[in-house]
């Protein structure tokens, strides 16, 4: 089915709706960290395996997840995912032992794989000729979500304890009986009966460079926020912040993200996505060392900072490489959102073993260089707008 020049709003709202509830959910992990780590002893390696887990079934599973979602015209992806992530999400609190702990966040996992892939490709569907704008609209759903997301768990936790947990459960459940409501059927991609790598052959076709190369960038992207987002919280916990403090630094960094991702995508619209890249990724990198070495209070100014140049760029990759490749959108999808971000997820447990032989800030010093080197990847990306208006 040929696209529409004008953008379809209340699809694209409700799926930015499906993208915040997914990702609300699935945002309790990492502020919660600290809590784990002391209710079961662990060691940062095993914090790190937490969100290698978690990244893995949430993520590197996607391809196979934007496979099959281009082939069935159905809701059961696109619904069923948030689904998932709202039930086993809320369950971590009564886990009675770390493997039990680590089955309700894989599950909650699974279900975040399963909804990004088919929703985000639909945005792309439904957007017209505002794909940038349209993709950073959903992506501060998700953005979001992961904003309000730790400053609501850390809260609830901390006046009512992580045994209660299933009780946010009820949120989650009002807000998916609405969504069955008002999300539409997605449109199936014309592939036939292609196999996974005929379809990858098919889908991106002779763009296939640029596709890994805007994928290497989000990953190298994806490694770094990962890191900072997962090892911090550990840090300000033995430095003596409150679990609230630490929720508030991860929603400060979360909404930045939010609000950047917007300016980013209304940007891109008007001037190509390489100079926007340029800048978010050069920045990045000073705002992350003023986050490790700026004390006190200041933390939370930083936080801000990181949030807003880190995550800029965030919706970027996805439109860029959907427009390159507008076969398959919900497996291009998946490369950018899931493999790419499941990829710098699988590495942070070498950060935490590396973290725990030598130390936090030490390991996080060289981390924080990647943004600004990265800068000589972004210098072979398209330099002018890919889609005229």
């Amino acid at each position: 089915m040929e696209h529409s020049d004008s953008t379809n709003a209340k699809v694209i709202f409700a799926l930015t709706l499906v993208h915040f509830i997914g990702d609300f959910y699935y945002s309790f992990v990492n502020p919660l960290l600290p809590t784990f780590a002391d209710k079961y002893s662990l060691t940062l390696t095993q914090v790190g395996l937490i969100v290698a887990i978690s990244r893995l079934l949430a993520f590197i599973i996607q391809p196979w997840v934007g496979y099959f979602a281009d082939r069935f015209r159905t809701r059961f992806f696109v619904l069923g995912g948030p689904l998932f992530a709202v039930i086993f999400i809320s369950l971590v609190g009564i886990a009675p032992n770390f493997l039990i702990l680590l089955l309700f966040i894989s599950f909650g996992a699974i279900g975040t794989s399963m909804f990004h892939p088919p929703s985000a490709g639909m945005v792309s569907t439904y957007s017209g000729k505002h794909s940038g704008f349209s993709m950073s609209i959903f992506n501060m759903g998700g953005t979001f979500a992961f904003g309000v997301g730790p400053l609501f768990i850390t809260y609830f936790v901390s006046h009512y304890g992580l045994g209660v947990s299933p009780f946010t459960m009820l949120f989650g459940l009002v807000v998916m009986a609405i969504l069955f409501k008002i999300t539409p059927l997605p449109r199936q991609e014309p592939l036939g009966g292609l196999g996974l790598l005929d379809t990858l052959k098919e889908v991106l076709g002779t763009v296939w460079k640029s596709i890994v190369l805007i994928w290497v960038i989000m990953v190298l992207r994806a490694f770094t926020s990962d890191s900072f987002m997962t090892y911090m919280p550990v840090l300000y916990a033995k430095e003596g912040y409150s679990l609230v403090s630490i929720g508030s630094l991860i929603s400060i960094m979360t909404v930045a993200g939010a609000i950047s991702g917007l300016m980013a995508g209304h940007l891109s619209d008007r001037f190509g996505y390489k100079p926007i890249f340029h800048i978010a990724h050069t920045l990045a990198t000073p705002s992350l060392y003023l986050l490790l070495y700026l004390p006190g209070n200041w933390v939370f100014f930083s936080a801000f900072w990181v949030g807003f140049f880190s995550m800029a760029t965030l919706p970027l990759g996805l439109a860029m490489a959907l427009e390159l490749a507008p076969k398959g959108k919900s497996m291009i999808a998946s490369l950018m959102m899931g493999l790419a971000w499941g990829t710098g997820g699988m590495i942070i447990p070498l950060v935490g073993k590396l973290a725990d032989i030598f130390s936090i800030r030490s390991v996080l010093f060289f981390v924080a260089m990647i943004p600004l080197l990265s800068n000589s990847l972004i210098s072979l990306l398209p330099a002018k707008k890919l889609k005229q208006p």
